[in-house]
């Protein structure tokens, strides 16, 4: 717990940010499926036969998982990609089906002999809704938005994921860490909210059962629900700022924080994280689409993954080749930081010195008995499983298990799989005592670690590009080893890694 204080107390700053974040998604999601669902609702109580289609739809949508919900999304035109947009389209879609079935109940709840005293009083139908349907539903249909509030709440943790911020940044970063101070920092002020929020409404609820209903109550939770999500919206950075984005990985969120802070200590421009973001493909489309404005990527990930070229060991031919890919696009590659961070085969320390194993082909007599566990990113890139068993003549005694790319490092050290693809440059490769497989066949391209740009805003920036190229082969191998080792071994807050990073490239 003194952890967790000290954490919160040396972030405040930020965890107000994405506090902010985090209710103005939930409001403004709330808001806009408030005003789309009670007016469907109605419409569903009172023409059920031609309502039902929408109401089919929405029972659909809230048995897809939620980050399923925004892998879909993100293709889509106008609505898709990553980014506040997208999570807004998530969040409306599974906060709909609670209101308009709340609106539905309050409304067909009605008394008949109400309805036939207003009918006998010579009221229309639109007087009969708005003067005793809606004020007789109103508890009904704000128990409903209560529950697609709190719905909100819990799912806005997930929107992190494509760089929507809020407090699932803290819950993704401790994942990526297997940190479990920081993922309670996140956690803990979003179970807040939401129990905030749910008391909020349910006595704004019971209130409306004890005194005159009117719509009034209804109109006014909407707008108060409102105003929560222009104050959040006001918390968050400016729009204008460089967005600086990363993959979901500790390595991927201290480079980008080497970056933002660079960009912010020798520009002065305002600058958004967007890290944890995903695998390669997402933040490559959030790039193109101008989603965020840089990132580091590897070379040999970019040749292969991205724009599906033939792998090659030619380190300048694989540069080259990337930076002219993504010249054609719009994008610029900014010199290399320093580094090279292969793809590393992974065995238990225990295992290679019983074996006295060195190479992969040394490991491949044994691997009809071992199971392997490989990141999905690695399943399916090319330069990744298929091509890796086939270089190698490789047989497992099951097919490989899929799992995230940081928790495969302690699956490996607890046993639970034999043979792993990391990071050259993971800081749990010394931490858990693992063993890096030499590539004796040369399978792997390389994979030389450098920020790629969005070229609008190195020429609307020019500083931006002088910030970056400072830090042109600052970084070595094994200085990035230590910073993720200062991670995931030591429980470091990449922010401060990169602070400290910062200051020795300074002093040098």
């Amino acid at each position: 717990m003194t952890a967790l204080l000290r954490f919160w107390v040396s972030h405040g700053g930020e965890l107000l940010t994405l506090v902010g974040e985090h209710i103005s998604l939930v409001a403004l999601s709330t808001t806009a499926a408030a005003a789309i669902g009670v007016p469907l609702g109605v419409f569903a109580a009172r023409r059920p036969a031609l309502a039902s289609p929408f109401l089919v739809i929405a029972n659909v949508v809230q048995t897809v998982p939620s980050l399923a919900m925004f892998g879909f999304l993100l293709p889509v035109p106008l609505i898709g990609g990553v980014g506040t947009r997208a999570a807004l389209a998530v969040l409306i879609l599974y906060s709909l089906l609670p209101i308009v079935r709340s609106t539905i109940v309050g409304i067909t709840g009605v008394d008949a002999s109400v309805r036939e005293a207003g009918v006998a009083m010579g009221m229309t139908p639109s007087e009969l809704l708005w003067q005793i349907e809606l004020p007789l539903a109103t508890p009904s249909i704000v128990a409903g938005i209560r529950v697609a509030a709190v719905v909100g709440v819990g799912s806005a943790t997930i929107a992190a994921a494509i760089g929507a911020g809020g407090l699932g940044q803290y819950i993704y970063r401790g994942l990526s860490m297997v940190d479990s101070t920081v993922i309670l920092a996140g956690a803990i002020p979003a179970a807040l909210l939401a129990l905030i929020v749910d008391g909020g409404l349910l006595l704004l609820e019971r209130r409306l059962l004890g005194r005159r209903r009117t719509a009034r109550p209804v109109a006014a939770a909407i707008v108060i629900l409102a105003i929560l999500g222009g104050a959040g919206a006001l918390a968050a950075p400016s729009a204008d700022a460089i967005v600086v984005g990363s993959k979901n990985f500790t390595e991927q969120v201290i480079l980008g924080e080497i970056v933002a802070q660079a960009i912010e200590r020798d520009t002065g421009l305002p600058v958004r994280r967007r890290l944890n973001l995903g695998g390669t493909l997402i933040c490559d489309r959030a790039l193109l689409e101008g989603e965020i404005d840089v990132y580091v990527e590897y070379t040999g990930t970019a040749l292969t993954a991205i724009f599906h070229q033939p792998s090659s060991n030619d380190p300048a031919g694989v540069t080259r080749a990337v930076r002219e890919l993504y010249a054609a696009s719009g994008r610029s590659v900014l010199p290399g930081l320093g580094y090279d961070n292969t793809f590393a085969v992974l065995v238990r320390g225990a295992e290679a010195r019983r074996r006295h194993l060195r190479t992969i082909d040394d490991a491949v007599p044994f691997a009809g008995t071992w199971r392997a566990g490989f990141g999905p990113e690695f399943l399916d890139r090319p330069d990744g499983y298929a091509g890796l068993v086939k270089t190698y003549d490789l047989r497992f005694r099951t097919p490989p298990t899929a799992m995230d790319l940081t928790l495969s490092y302690r699956a490996l050290a607890e046993g639970q799989v034999d043979l792993i693809a990391g990071d050259a440059t993971a800081g749990l490769i010394q931490a858990l005592d693992l063993f890096q497989l030499e590539d004796n066949r040369r399978y792997f391209p390389p994979y030389e670690a450098v920020p790629i740009v969005r070229s609008a805003v190195l020429l609307r920036h020019p500083e931006v590009k002088r910030a970056l190229e400072a830090l042109a082969g600052r970084i070595t191998a094994s200085e990035m080893r230590a910073m993720n080792y200062a991670a995931d071994a030591g429980g470091e807050d990449p922010a401060s890694i990169a602070r400290r990073f910062l200051d020795r490239v300074r002093q040098r």
